[in-house]
């Protein structure tokens, strides 16, 4: 559905993206993600035809977005991250107006209309200016524009800032009820939003790729680790532990007690023996548990470890 292989971008001497390849697949919604200024809008520009690559191809549908954009005019909805909304148009006259652009006729703009501002909430706002409107309500205004046409594409860059919790909630639901029918790409630094809605994930750090899969493949590049916490003795908790695991267990002091971290691997199928030991050594068991990665670590090391260049 949708392939980008080695985009790079240059403005100036300045390289925004270096290389950047990824696939997406028809009816997937793939989280986009990277700190400010690590080049997803410009790579979304550059997907909608608004930026000309300086090296590499992008494609969608088997179409060649630079040499027939004008064939995929009408399949895709994109809203940036800052859209351009008139402030002097009333919702209505706004979305009525792109559904000109993309060659629907005044009766199929209507329709749309109606369609988009009821999909999301903004049946009472129609008549009103878009420069009146709340930071939010003009943020749905958008993301209607967007959903104008019905297209079969959607590329959404931050479609909730400026949300509040209940229209988040609203907008995501909104995006999840599109997989299977719709092929999303959707940037956002809300991680949790990632973690509810895409199907797959593409991490981007200074210019280049630095992590992609599914939720899960990415979660299982950082290894679990065991977790103890024990009241007591000090020097009696360290024995026991360095008994079980060795050196690969790492010490520290939590608001509880004396902490160990071991990797899982070291860890597994010992619990039971390691939880018998401390308390048999006269300890009081405090916790004994296994962590669980969040997207949010991945994320962290990741662009962490670009930025040290490695």
């Amino acid at each position: 559905m949708i392939d980008v292989e080695n985009l790079t971008k240059f403005y100036g001497a300045n390289r925004s993206l270096d290389g950047v390849s990824f696939h997406v697949g028809e009816g997937e919604i793939l989280g986009f993600l990277g700190p400010n200024g690590a080049g997803k809008s410009t790579t979304m520009r550059c997907l909608t035809g608004i930026a000309r690559p300086t090296e590499g191809s992008l494609h969608i549908n088997n179409l060649d977005v630079q040499r027939q954009h004008e064939q995929l005019r009408g399949t895709i909805g994109y809203l940036p991250e800052q859209a351009p909304l008139y402030g002097d148009m009333t919702v209505s006259s706004y979305l009525e107006f792109l559904g000109g652009m993309r060659n629907l006729d005044s009766r199929n703009a209507r329709r749309e209309m109606e369609r988009t501002t009821d999909l999301l909430g903004l049946k009472n706002e129609r008549k009103r200016l878009l420069r009146n409107l709340s930071k939010g309500t003009r943020q749905r205004a958008a993301l209607a524009g967007a959903l104008v046409g019905d297209p079969k594409i959607l590329i959404l860059d931050e479609p909730t800032a400026g949300l509040d919790p209940a229209q988040i909630g609203e907008v995501r639901s909104l995006i999840r009820s599109l997989k299977g029918n719709r092929t999303v790409i959707l940037s956002t630094h809300i991680l949790p939003e990632v973690e509810l809605t895409c199907s797959s994930v593409v991490i981007i750090a200074q210019g280049r790729i630095a992590a992609q899969g599914t939720h899960d493949e990415l979660l299982n590049t950082i290894e679990r680790e065991l977790v103890i916490i024990a009241r007591g003795s000090e020097s009696t908790f360290r024995d026991v532990l360095r008994g079980a695991f060795g050196d690969a267990v790492s010490f520290s002091h939590s608001g509880d007690g004396n902490k160990a971290v071991v990797p899982q691997q070291q860890a597994e199928g010992k619990r039971g023996a390691v939880a018998k030991a401390i308390v048999d050594a006269g300890l009081e068991l405090l916790e004994l548990s296994q962590t669980h990665a969040t997207l949010e670590d991945v994320f962290l090391r990741v662009t962490q470890k670009m930025e040290r260049g490695a």
